[in-house]
């Protein structure tokens, strides 16, 4: 017994001579002064994040981190102004981490999140973010069966699937339409799989791309087999240097394959491009910016067997050979169709890439991009339009929509319009401020703009004002803007405002330009009026508009003509 105490004995104190020499010593620290609030960053949903379910009510995950320099003491967490969590014991005192936070009470519209953070000094922190549970998307073009726009997730929106992330991709902190766009990384991409998106008569994708050079080549989009060949499926990928990469297309017809070189992006241009291919029974075609840039022949249709999985930003376990690996490219607004576009529908979607504000009247007054439904004054209706339903107007009757995201530094609008003359004038479209001079016959012009019409001997005369400021300037084509109100016919009417020129077109055809000496002023304009002058546009009579209007488009640009005119078809 003696011996054991010994050797017990003996053993502490070499243990406590170790410590004392400098080996694993603890060595009290004061804490110091609480000199800074607690630091929060909301990672997830981001600041506008869009959530599209099918279901009334949808759950969320919450993904944030606080930190303090001395010791956290409380977080809050609140929906809407109502707690749904509180944390008091943390492990580590300065910094808290939560990525699973799930609240699932989500209804229709927009709502608030804020975490709020004490420290123990007292010091408190708040920091939110908005975000909107919106209506599942619906396609908005003919064959559409994908849609991706990488706002803040990796959701397919018209089946609201999550794709699955392999490594660890990111988004690009910048987008061509929305909140944000794919940015892969080193060994990183996400898949897809294919059940319904392959049509053995028909294929095409589209997407924006902004290309980076490093790595030096890699997988774009890749739908395959096995790695034994490239008989089946196709793959897009791009190869070349830090200043010029080839997009190129390889397609499996089976017992053969068919190679599109398609053509070259300079990546030292820092811009985003349309890319576009098409994959029909005799040939294969590549697109950049609406525009065919080659175009390959097919002995046979796309053979599709056994391809389960579509890659997303790599060649993927198909197409890694070679070195086509991960794309640290950013990538945006991706869709699939299941028919090979024409090149008029490619153009159509470059252009409406461009759409702030989308209203096609099938059965709603619902705005296509945003999800946000028009505010209705008196009681419009709906007649059958130029596709599916149109806008009805009726006295004292029309649309508004709050201007967020329409007053750009240049606008364009186009629709289809069939006139009805009674009442003889009426407001059609109308940004503009209030008159606090006039403010029961409003006609303040020195901002925003006003599309009316007018009669002209019988005819409907369409005109455009427009506000820069200090004045207005007024674009009237004078008989060339006239349309017959005894024909039962639409017309396609269309208005660009530049920084420096208005411009109106009727089925495509310039009407009239008129110089701006300033670009358009957009002071005190915060509602948009569809079918009316009212509210801010009535000193000379132009109300409710009786006439039918379809596929109303608003768009953050100038457009050319000859995109309005390919809008037409």
């Amino acid at each position: 017994m003696k011996n054991i105490f010994k050797y017990i004995l003996g053993s502490l104190l070499i243990f406590f001579i170790s410590c004392n020499d400098g080996i694993d010593g603890i060595t009290k620290v004061e804490p110091g002064v609480d000199q800074t609030a607690p630091t929060i960053k909301i990672n997830k949903p981001i600041d506008g994040f869009k959530l599209k379910v099918p279901e009334a009510i949808a759950t969320i995950t919450i993904d944030f981190e606080v930190r303090d320099d001395i010791e956290i003491g409380s977080i809050s967490v609140a929906i809407d102004g109502s707690e749904i969590e509180n944390y008091s014991e943390f492990k580590d005192y300065r910094i808290f981490m939560m990525d699973d936070l799930v609240y699932d009470n989500v209804t229709t519209g927009v709502h608030t999140l804020t975490v709020t953070a004490t420290d123990l000094d007292g010091k408190t922190t708040s920091s939110s973010v908005n975000f909107e549970k919106t209506p599942p998307y619906v396609p908005l073009y003919d064959g559409e069966m994908f849609y991706m726009p990488f706002d803040g997730d990796y959701n397919e929106q018209i089946t609201i699937t999550p794709a699955t992330e392999v490594g660890s991709p990111t988004f690009a902190g910048e987008s061509v339409v929305g909140l944000n766009a794919y940015k892969g990384a080193t060994d990183s991409y996400i898949t897809y799989p294919t059940n319904g998106l392959l049509n053995s008569t028909g294929f095409s994708a589209a997407f924006w791309y902004k290309v980076s050079g490093s790595p030096d080549r890699a997988g774009i989009l890749v739908v395959g087999d096995d790695a034994d060949n490239r008989n089946q499926g196709f793959r897009l990928f791009r190869e070349g240097s830090d200043t010029s990469q080839r997009i190129k297309l390889n397609v499996g017809t089976g017992s053969g394959e068919s190679w599109n070189d398609g053509d070259v992006i300079d990546v030292t241009a820092g811009e985003w491009v349309h890319i576009a291919f098409t994959i029909s029974d005799t040939q294969n075609i590549i697109y950049f910016n609406g525009n065919p840039v080659r175009t390959s022949t097919m002995s046979a249709s796309v053979d599709w067997t056994d391809c389960e999985t579509l890659t997303i930003g790599a060649g993927g376990e198909t197409f890694s050979y070679w070195n086509h690996k991960s794309d640290n490219s950013p990538m945006d607004e991706l869709r699939l169709f299941d028919k090979a576009l024409t090149g008029q529908e490619i153009q159509q979607l470059v252009t409406h890439s461009s759409t702030t504000l989308y209203l096609p009247f099938d059965g709603s007054y619902t705005d296509a991009i945003s999800g946000e439904d028009a505010t209705e004054v008196g009681s419009p209706g709906f007649a059958t339009g130029k596709t599916g339903q149109a806008y009805v107007g009726a006295t004292d009757s029309y649309l508004t929509f709050p201007t967020t995201d329409l007053t750009t530094p240049e606008i364009s609008a186009t629709f289809w319009y069939k006139v009805n003359a009674d009442p003889d004038r009426a407001g059609i479209l109308v940004i503009g401020p209030p008159d606090e001079v006039n403010p029961d016959a409003m006609n303040n012009r020195k901002s925003g703009f006003r599309l009316f019409r007018e009669n002209a001997s019988g005819k409907q005369r369409i005109k455009l004002n427009v506000g820069r400021g200090d004045a207005d300037t007024w674009v009237d084509g004078g008989t060339a803007a006239d349309i017959d109100p005894t024909v039962d016919q639409w017309v396609f009417v269309a208005f660009t405002i530049a920084t420096d020129k208005a411009t109106v077109y009727i089925d495509g055809n310039l009407v009239k330009e008129s110089a701006l000496s300033s670009p358009v002023d957009w002071t005190g304009c915060d509602i948009l009026s569809v079918m009316s002058g009212a509210p801010r546009f009535t000193g000379w009579n132009h109300k409710s508009d009786n006439s039918l209007m379809d596929e109303l488009r608003i768009y953050n640009k100038a457009l050319s003509q000859e995109e309005i005119q390919n809008l037409m078809q």
